[in-house]
């Protein structure tokens, strides 16, 4: 992974913004028993680091994809 990606998380289960810090301040919305969160990603191991939070909150982890970022 390119540093400074940009990534949108869906996982199932709703979290309101209370949560952001948790997610560097990612953008968080909620949507029909899911929460979308996007934003920058540094690297992988901050990338991993969310995917755990998100297994520690009781969260099913739907999709991760990379929306923009250096080629």
């Amino acid at each position: 992974m390119e540093r400074g990606a940009t990534y949108r998380i869906v996982v199932r289960g709703e979290l309101d913004s209370r949560f952001a810090c948790l997610f560097g301040g990612m953008q968080m919305k909620g949507d029909k028993g899911t929460t979308v969160v996007c934003g920058p990603v540094i690297d992988q191991a901050q990338l991993h680091g969310y995917i755990a939070r998100f297994q520690e909150l009781g969260l099913e982890l739907l999709s991760v994809e990379q929306v923009s970022g250096a080629e």
